[in-house]
Parts: structure tokens; sequence; C-alpha cells
């Protein structure tokens, strides 16, 4: 993970919004057909619905999440699940807080 690629990730409102209702999926998200909401990830229209915005709009947010290794995507089906990276925010914080 490039820290100044996640930092610029982070630096958009929507983008942080989807992290934190990604850390409890099965709270902020209805039941999805295929794939388990915790296990595989939250489908994109999932996330598009929620945050009010265009499939496209949450592809591009997804996207920026992917390349900084905060969310990992998993295709199932015709489906992308997002899933966050516990691993790579975690040594995120760790960076900050130890002032990188």
């Amino acid at each position: 993970m490039k820290f100044a690629t996640a930092m610029r990730a982070l630096a958009n409102e929507r983008r942080l919004q989807i992290l934190e209702w990604l850390r409890d999926p099965r709270r902020h998200f209805r039941a999805q057909v295929d794939g388990d909401l915790v296990e595989d990830g939250v489908c994109g229209l999932l996330i598009a619905e929620k945050l009010g915005v265009s499939a496209p709009t949450v592809s591009e947010h997804m996207r920026v999440l992917t390349s900084a290794k905060l969310v990992r995507a998993k295709r199932i089906k015709q489906w992308t699940m997002y899933k966050r990276d516990e691993t790579a925010i975690a040594a995120l914080k760790r960076a900050i807080r130890d002032g990188l």
C-alpha cells in the first residue's frame, strides 16, 4: 500500500462513508441474492443504492479504494463484491499513528 494513494482515497467523504458501512455490512445493507455480505463483500449496486449515486459513480469510488488497497474486490457471477481489507487499514492506521 502506498501511503499517498491511500490518503488520496480517504480524502473523499463518500469513500469514507463507504468504508464505514463496509465495517458492518449486515447493519448497513439489505440482504443480497448472490454472496454473503460479510464473507464475500457487498455488491457494488447495493453501495450505489445506499449512497444514492449511479453504478458508474460508485465504480469509480470503489476503483480508487481498491487501488489504495483499502478494499478488495471479488467477482460473483456478473456482480462485483467489495470488502474492507482490514490488514491494510490497520497498517495505514499504524503508519499514521507512528508518524510515518
